[in-house]
């Protein structure tokens, strides 16, 4: 059985079939049922990078557009928009069965010095006595239904440990401020592009969570439906993901069956090394 981690590592090696064209493997990573929205987002990137010498990704902003469907490859076409002096835009669609499922605009810009400022990283609990996300889980094997049981439990590429876990079937209303840190180790010795890679595909981890935690809910209960509509990550540092990185989010504003959500990356040092911003959909379902 092949190792999760090296599965995303395989994942993120997409084939290249024609200029500004690539195939990108649909199954594996978090998620069985649809393809993991950082899934396809960190495939993306790794396309437009194919096209790209010499600059790192500052930037991308993505919308998703259709569910992925896991059965089948993910064909995703570059434009070339713009090759700069000091800055090279990237356009990438996704497409499946025809029809577009993300589209995504990157931008990658040569280095530079220049000031140097950041917030600090928040004072909480290190990682190493945290629960697992593997014993984490088992605290719900009497209650997670035998269809889904399988998929929960399976192991995953990325090891997560939460600060302040919440039940998953019965959270008390918190505030949305959360943190958990998370890591691969098997990131070491990968290059600054995949480095990106993988942290844009963790990115898309636990953040529209943040907006259901003032409300008490998560999508266990079955009161919610809830997916993401769209993603934007900054990158400020190189990226060593094999190391422990603090992820710290945010849910400013919920309402109209949206939830907007926030997060900050920092190393386990605390140098900030990138921000997120996505807003869901947290639309309540209505009782039968």
């Amino acid at each position: 059985m092949i190792d999760p981690a090296e599965e995303l590592l395989n994942l993120l090696d997409i084939e290249q079939l024609e200029v500004d064209l690539f195939r990108g493997i649909g199954s594996g990573g978090e998620t069985s049922v649809r393809i993991f929205g950082g899934h396809v987002i960190a495939q993306a990137l790794a396309a437009a990078y194919h096209t790209v010498d010499d600059r790192s990704c500052h930037s991308l902003h993505a919308y998703f557009i259709r569910p992925g469907d896991p059965s089948i490859p993910v064909i995703y076409q570059v434009d070339r928009a713009r090759d700069g002096g000091s800055f090279t835009t990237r356009r990438v669609v996704a497409i499946q069965h025809g029809k577009q499922i993300l589209n995504m605009s990157a931008s990658f810009h040569v280095d530079e010095d220049g000031w140097q400022y950041q917030h600090q990283m928040p004072k909480v609990e290190g990682p190493e006595g945290l629960l697992t996300r593997p014993q984490l889980r088992d605290r719900y094997l009497d209650r997670i239904p035998q269809k889904i049981r399988g998929d929960f439990l399976r192991e995953r590429p990325i090891e997560i440990r939460e600060v302040d876990p919440r039940d998953l079937f019965d959270p008390a209303p918190v505030g949305d401020v959360n943190h958990l840190w998370f890591r691969m180790e098997a990131a070491a010795g990968q290059g600054p592009r995949m480095q990106h890679c993988l942290l844009a595909y963790a990115s898309d981890m636990n953040l529209l969570g943040s907006s259901l935690r003032p409300h008490g809910k998560t999508w266990f209960q079955g009161e919610v439906m809830t997916a993401s509509l769209d993603h934007a990550m900054w990158f400020h540092a190189p990226i060593r993901f094999e190391d422990w990185h603090l992820y710290t989010m945010d849910a400013p504003f919920t309402g109209g069956a949206r939830g907007f959500n926030r997060g900050a990356i920092y190393t386990q040092g605390g140098t900030l090394v990138a921000s997120v911003a996505q807003e869901g959909l947290v639309r309540p379902i209505k009782p039968k």
